[in-house]
């Protein structure tokens, strides 16, 4: 605008002075084109002026949207320094709480040598659940969930049962104490049963009749190192229920700590040595007041006494057990089920890292203490394919051998199982 008021001008003067030329301007003329290029002149004043005014504005508004701009950056920044700090924390808390499990899927097919029913069945034996959680250095919780033979209730096969849930506390490094529901420190298999840890589709039978695994009860265990591989468990705990219409059987008595009667306690020692890698020897030693809670008068205290050794050597493995009960009165001696008792070896041989074979010669008796023949004795052997150190492939063919029959049976079983 500017540019063309001073061509304008120009053209104007030259136009006067090309007029000039041709005819003098009256002053009055000359007066009325000055008075026009002032107000010309003017009104270009007045568009500078504007124009700064304008840019003023226009600056400010730049400086303004700046400082916006600056702000919501600090603003980001704050609160993606925020996130970061609320997902570390919930990482560090959800670290403190753990869920693992086991699972194993049968397939039984025995042929029962008396007047008894064969056992042909496809079973999905147990599905369990742990859920762990870490209060802090020295405290945490430990549970187990199972859901036995795929499905619980009512005319059901199989149940639901909670065999963990302790509170564990450290005193120090070498000593703590757990209490609650946990499971009894006898045997190899009732503390480490999770199907990818031993041999064989089912659990051994002397551990299950006699000890009897799985055996849980509620109470509180005092555990510790006594020495470097030498390791020591106390507990205080409810006890078995058994009674004469089951013959007195152990794992009959079994109450799960389910509304269970206390009205006696069971106590529960054991030692454990493992100072060698590869090799453990412990012995438990367990004392109950009355193995009926009291409401069998020709019944009375038991006492159960077990060994064992695990050895693993390269590609060498071997087990061994014995476990036996002593039950006081006249109802358990009538029966004989005074005295109940069961043992097994159990050599094995790693053929590479993922199979391995074994075999295993067991014999258990819940009447021992009877002059009738009441033994069992078995003959197991199989392999374990490990697909993965926690997923396990199991076949196994039994051979038994009793005096009554209806309790022998022969045939193979094969099984699936997992651990995570």
């Amino acid at each position: 605008m500017y540019k063309f008021k001073k061509t304008l001008l120009a053209s104007t003067l030259m136009v006067a002075m090309s007029s000039a030329q041709a005819a003098s301007p009256t002053n009055e003329e000359i007066w009325q084109l000055l008075q026009e290029m002032k107000q010309q002149l003017n009104e270009v004043k007045q568009q500078n002026e504007q124009l700064k005014t304008e840019n003023q504005t226009l600056k400010q508004q730049v400086v303004a949207t700046q400082a916006k701009a600056e702000q919501a950056n600090e603003t980001a920044e704050a609160l993606a320094v925020a996130t970061e700090e609320a997902v570390k924390a919930s990482a560090a808390q959800e670290s403190k709480t753990s869920i693992g499990g086991y699972g194993e899927l049968h397939y039984n097919n025995l042929q029962n040598q008396g007047s008894g029913a064969d056992k042909d069945e496809i079973d999905f034996h147990r599905f369990v659940l742990f859920f762990n959680h870490e209060f802090n250095d020295r405290l945490r919780l430990f549970s187990e969930l199972e859901l036995e033979h795929s499905i619980s209730g009512d005319g059901q096969n199989g149940e639901v049962e909670l065999e963990q849930a302790y509170i564990q506390y450290d005193f120090n490094d070498k000593h703590r104490v757990n209490a609650g529901l946990f499971l009894v420190p006898v045997g190899l298999l009732n503390e480490t049963h999770e199907p990818n840890t031993f041999y064989g589709v089912e659990r051994n039978n002397v551990e299950k009749n006699i000890i009897p695994t799985t055996w849980w009860e509620g109470g509180v265990m005092f555990s510790g190192e006594l020495a470097p591989g030498f390791s020591y468990d106390a507990a205080m705990t409810s006890g078995l229920n058994t009674s004469a219409s089951s013959d007195y059987s152990v794992r009959s008595g079994r109450q799960k700590v389910s509304e269970a009667d206390a009205s006696d306690f069971a106590y529960t020692g054991r030692l454990k040595w493992t100072a060698i890698p590869g090799v453990e020897v412990a012995t438990s030693l367990q004392y109950q007041e009355d193995i009926t809670q009291g409401n069998d008068l020709d019944a009375g205290s038991a006492v159960l006494w077990e060994a064992h050794t695990a050895i693993q050597q390269g590609k060498f493995g071997f087990r061994a057990l014995y476990a036996t009960w002593h039950l006081e009165g006249d109802g358990p001696k009538s029966v004989g089920a005074d005295k109940q008792m069961g043992w097994y070896l159990e050599p094995s041989y790693k053929l590479t890292d993922a199979i391995g074979i074994f075999t295993r010669y067991s014999l258990w008796d819940n009447q021992a203490g009877s002059s009738v023949d009441s033994e069992v004795r078995s003959w197991d052997l199989g392999v374990n394919w490990w697909l993965d150190p926690q997923v396990v492939v199991k076949f196994d063919y039994q051979d038994q051998d009793a005096e009554n029959e209806n309790d022998e049976f022969d045939g193979f079983n094969i099984g699936l199982g997992y651990q995570f």
